[in-house]
């Protein structure tokens, strides 16, 4: 720790332990506020970050029968859409989402990524270079009115637009009649969310519809019409509504889907709706709807004839479902705080991820349901189902994930906590943005940067070791040191992203455990994050919603955090620069005139020996010895009588705190720190003292309010410090840690406690007691 040799200094402290800092240029930057980047409030959206009072959303109710055919792998289906215009605006036409489209041969989205030739690649990388000719995508075979009209539409891409013979009013309502087929993807090959999956082994297939039906697009208050194209990545905005599903499906299938099964007396056999009973009671352990064994058998037969599965879901912004007779499907009913029913969590797998899915995929759904409800509101649909189908997708009530043991049914830990997590994460999306309906397609963080933070928390309470990928804060540090051009804001479109994982998922993420456990503290967080799940459960936020809130439920100002870190690349590095060490002088010569003598005494010897290195002679005085006796005899810091006199005259002036700090043997540090990597944040600073014990004080962001790039903070410590360490927990994504601490200390220096006579002090404010002002936290 670097040594400050001074022997007197005055205590002009300013502020509560802080030194005056010179105004830099960029003053202010980081610390304006952030009502200028947001959307202006309006009736609809409140500048709290509630919904105003005339919010509206639209509404579309689905009727739809679905066949699937699995000896093709085809799906045909015919719907009725109710469209409610609940906005104040009158529609000429309306825009229909068609997602499967993005798979069609002369889809954009194969021409929009870069591509190379590379010394190795596939025959599929060959391939791609030149599309495919695979007839995927939807087949509109007609559009009709509810009389049967035909109406006019136009397909672009992946949207379509239906023109309306008279206009739609404010609060009127629409029938659409649309039929379709398409053919299922592989999932492997095509790289789609939904599709079919092939068990050579055994000749079944795993099929994930999702997706599926032409769909209505969402026309909001502040965007109108949301139809930008569906390109694969930018996930799905879409309009809450009610659903009637029938599906169509070989008889030996058993179907997983969103919502309730209506007809579960017709579908299911007796004893399968026994155990379904028992399973409404059980609140421990899964029980079985379908067995592994009946799972096998049913893999065997391949039955020809069909049945048809109905489910019914309300409010609800989307609809997917799982067909296989590979499955076995277990169930428990979950305790939600806040509910007097009780959903049930189940899980649909086949015999490949049965040695992970038994054990532990049904109580991961449980538990998520509980820590989520905690956090945000109780959970309010009837089920929610996880099927393992070699990948990660949500939609309402159901999601898929991946946890495939190896053939002899034995799988490592990491593939466990894969699976685990990986069901926690998608079920979790039932939240967001099943609930909280955040537009997918414009930003990504709003509904995974959310859910992941809420994963990590779920995590943490599953098992308190569990080996997080994201949501600690120095996780994404590696992220934030990258190259600047390798980088973009977290409010960048989802199209647009680079490190789309990073950037959306991790980012997001550990930028709320940085507000929850760092700057807004959890129970100030915690309030105001559940308060904006409980404001906008079943509308549609914006990112403006969700910072408002936040603020509004805290009366924590949290805008320098939210542009720094949601609107910029900068990274956080933060460098602890200088460590300087007082004490206060006593004044007593009998004590200091022997300090300061072994100073002086050192000091001459180290500049004496200076000198004679460079200039290879001695001082006048070591060459002559007649001069040496009479120069070496005289001794300046002598205690003479003068000097004890003077003293005593000072102690006698000294109030009695005044000389209670003196005889405390305090020490005072002063730190210097500067902004290396751009955004600021509060100063977490850990003492490590000579007996080995610590303390942590916590200064808040704002300190950096006047000068964003270097302040200086001093302290006043009862005991002697051996080590600093700025952000020991690394808290706050710290990219460079070889700065944040300073090393042993060695010797401190003496300063002096200033009397102020005849007025103010050089400095300090008239009337101000200075050692009031000293070493505040």
């Amino acid at each position: 720790m670097k040594r400050l040799w001074l022997i007197t200094m005055a205590m002009t402290f300013m502020g509560v332990g802080a030194f005056a800092q010179v105004v830099n240029s960029n003053h202010g930057k980081r610390f304006e506020q952030l009502e200028r980047m947001l959307r202006d409030p309006s009736v609809y959206r409140s500048a709290s970050g509630a919904p105003g009072p005339q919010y509206w959303q639209q509404k579309a109710d689905y009727k739809i029968e679905a066949t699937l055919d699995d000896e093709n792998q085809r799906l045909t289906g015919a719907e009725t859409i109710t469209y409610y215009n609940n906005s104040p605006d009158p529609l000429e036409y309306l825009w229909i989402a068609l997602d499967e489209n993005v798979r069609k041969p002369d889809n954009d989205s194969y021409k929009y990524e870069p591509s190379s030739i590379r010394p190795r690649m596939t025959y599929g990388q060959l391939e791609g270079l030149d599309g495919h000719d695979n007839d995927w995508g939807f087949h509109i075979m007609e559009v009709k009115d509810a009389k049967g009209a035909d109406m006019k539409y136009i397909i672009n891409q992946t949207m379509m637009r239906v023109d309306l013979k008279s206009t739609l009013k404010p609060g009127a309502k629409i029938e659409l009649n649309i039929k379709w087929w398409y053919n299922t993807t592989p999932r492997a090959i095509s790289g789609a969310r939904g599709g079919h999956e092939y068990f050579p082994e055994d000749g079944n297939y795993i099929y994930t519809l999702t997706g599926w039906f032409p769909r209505m697009a969402v026309y909001s208050d502040f965007q109108g019409w949301n139809n930008k194209q569906f390109t694969g990545r930018g996930e799905f905005a879409l309009t809450f509504g009610d659903y009637d599903v029938k599906m169509t499906v070989p008889s030996d299938h058993v179907v997983g889907s969103t919502g309730v099964l209506s007809n579960a007396k017709s579908i299911l056999t007796s004893e399968q709706q026994k155990r379904w009973s028992q399973a409404q009671k059980e609140l421990v352990e899964p029980v079985k709807i379908v067995t592994l064994e009946e799972a096998k058998e049913n893999e065997k037969t391949k039955a020809s004839g069909t049945k048809t599965w109905h489910y019914k879901a309300e409010d609800v912004r989307d609809f997917a479902w799982t067909s296989s007779r590979k499955f076995v499907w277990d169930a428990m009913a979950v305790e939600i705080e806040g509910r007097s029913d009780k959903p049930m969590a189940m899980s649909y797998y086949a015999k490949e991820a049965y040695g992970i899915y038994e054990r532990y995929s049904t109580k991961a759904v449980a538990h998520t349901l509980r820590t989520y409800s905690n956090f945000t509101i109780p959970y309010p649909y009837p089920v929610a189902i996880s099927v393992e189908a070699s990948n990660g997708m949500e939609y309402p009530m159901i999601c898929f994930n991946y946890g495939r043991t190896l053939p002899d049914g034995s799988y490592a830990e990491s593939t466990k906590y894969g699976a685990i997590g990986v069901i926690i994460h998608e079920v979790g999306h039932n939240f967001f943005p099943m609930i909280v309906n955040s537009d997918e397609r414009q930003w990504t963080w709003m509904d995974e940067g959310l859910n992941t933070f809420m994963q990590y928390l779920t995590e943490q309470e599953f098992d308190p070791n569990y080996p997080h990928r994201r949501g600690p804060a120095h996780k994404i540090a590696p992220y934030m040191a990258l190259p600047k051009t390798q980088l973009e804001p977290i409010m960048t479109n989802s199209e647009n992203i680079i490190g789309f994982g990073n950037n959306a998922y991790a980012k997001a993420a550990a930028g709320l455990n940085i507000l929850r456990e760092t700057i807004m503290g959890r129970e100030l967080f915690d309030f105001a994050f559940k308060e904006y799940a409980r404001r906008w459960a079943f509308k549609h936020p914006t990112p403006d919603d969700l910072f408002r809130t936040l603020e509004d439920a805290s009366a924590v100002d949290i805008d320098w955090f939210i542009k720094g870190w949601y609107f910029t690349i900068d990274n956080v590095d933060i460098a602890i620069d200088d460590v300087k060490w007082y004490q206060l002088s006593t004044k007593n010569p009998e004590i200091e005139y022997p300090i300061l003598k072994e100073r002086a005494k050192n000091s001459q010897s180290q500049m004496a020996a200076n000198r004679n290195r460079a200039e290879g002679r001695k001082f006048y005085v070591e060459e002559d010895e007649r001069l040496q006796d009479f120069y070496y005899s005289y001794d300046q810091f002598e205690v003479t009588d003068q000097a004890k006199a003077a003293y005593e005259r000072f102690d006698a002036s000294l109030s009695d705190d005044e000389r209670a700090i003196l005889g405390d043997k305090a020490n005072f540090y002063e730190i210097e720190f500067s902004n290396v990597g751009g955004l600021v944040m509060p100063l977490i600073i850990e003492w490590t003292f000579a007996d080995g014990s610590k303390e942590v004080d916590r200064i808040p962001a704002y300190i950096w309010r006047k000068n964003e790039e270097k302040v200086t903070k001093a302290f006043m410590k009862k005991k002697q410090v051996v080590q600093i360490t700025l952000d020991p927990d690394r808290e706050t994504a710290d990219t460079d840690v070889e700065n944040n601490s300073f090393p042993r200390i060695n010797k401190p220096s003496r300063f002096e406690l200033f009397k102020s006579r005849g007025g103010a002090a050089r400095g300090q404010s008239s009337g101000s007691n200075p050692m009031q002002r000293a070493g505040g936290r």
